[in-house]
Order: C-alpha cells, then structure tokens, then sequence
C-alpha cells in the first residue's frame, strides 16, 4: 500500500528499482546538544574554604601558644614560691620529726621499763633507717 501511495505504482519488480535515499542531517544541521556539566555556583570555593580554615587554625594555634606561654609562666611562679619557702617549710617538717620521735620514745620507754639492760632509742636492727611517713598526720604541708 505505502508503494503505490509514494512511487504511484503497486509493487517492485527489484530493489534496484527504488531510488537512493541517503539520511542527512537537515540544511543548516541538527541543533546542538548540550553535553557539558553546568552546576550552579552554590558556595564558595576550594581555595576560600581552604584558606579560611587555615586562618581559622592559625589563630587557634596563636591562642594556645598564648595559654602555654602564661601557663609555663604561672608554674615558674610556682616553683620561685616553692623554693624561697622550702626552708621554712623544711624546719616544720623537722620540728614536727623530733616531737613525732620524742613521744616514740617515751612511749618506748614507758613500754620497755621492766626489761633489764633496754636503752632507749638504740637500733635493735641494722636495717637501713627511713624518716617516717605522714601516718601520724594526714595534713601536707603544702
């Protein structure tokens, strides 16, 4: 049917019969595609971003420089404190060594008054002597 209505007669005798039809683009050629990616700008740039947070860490390392430099500063304060009162500090701790051991020792010899020959306060022991620890009072000094 599509025969007789284009060539104005029905059917072929041969395919050689039918005229060349080559597909062309139209004159002037097809439309251009768009195949490029086009995303809107939606925010700031890798290089922005990256350079505000840098500004960002450097500031933070400039504040924590600061604390360390008023820290190191607070506890070398400390330490002249420390040193000019050790002395004083060092003389309680002993007048409050020679009362702990006065009372051990008359203790000692409250104990020890019915044993013949007992001094008091003599070694019983070759053991390696040691100040005593803060057992008889809690509180540091410092």
């Amino acid at each position: 049917m599509t025969e007789v209505l284009k060539r104005g007669f029905p059917g072929m005798k041969s395919v050689k019969d039918m005229a060349i039809v080559q597909d062309a683009p139209p004159p002037g050629g097809f439309p251009s595609i768009r195949i490029e990616r086009r995303l809107p700008n939606t925010g700031p740039t890798g290089v922005a971003i990256f350079a505000a947070l840098a500004a960002i860490m450097g500031y933070g390392f400039y504040k924590l420089s600061e604390r360390r430099q008023e820290k190191r500063f607070e506890a070398d304060e400390i330490l002249t404190v420390r040193k000019i009162v050790q002395p004083v500090v060092q003389a309680e701790w002993d007048l409050r060594y020679l009362e702990h051991l006065r009372k051990e020792r008359e203790e000692e010899a409250k104990i020890m008054k019915n044993v013949p020959g007992w001094k008091v306060g003599e070694p019983t022991s070759r053991h390696r002597w040691l100040p005593p620890l803060e057992s008889w009072d809690k509180r540091p000094l410092i």
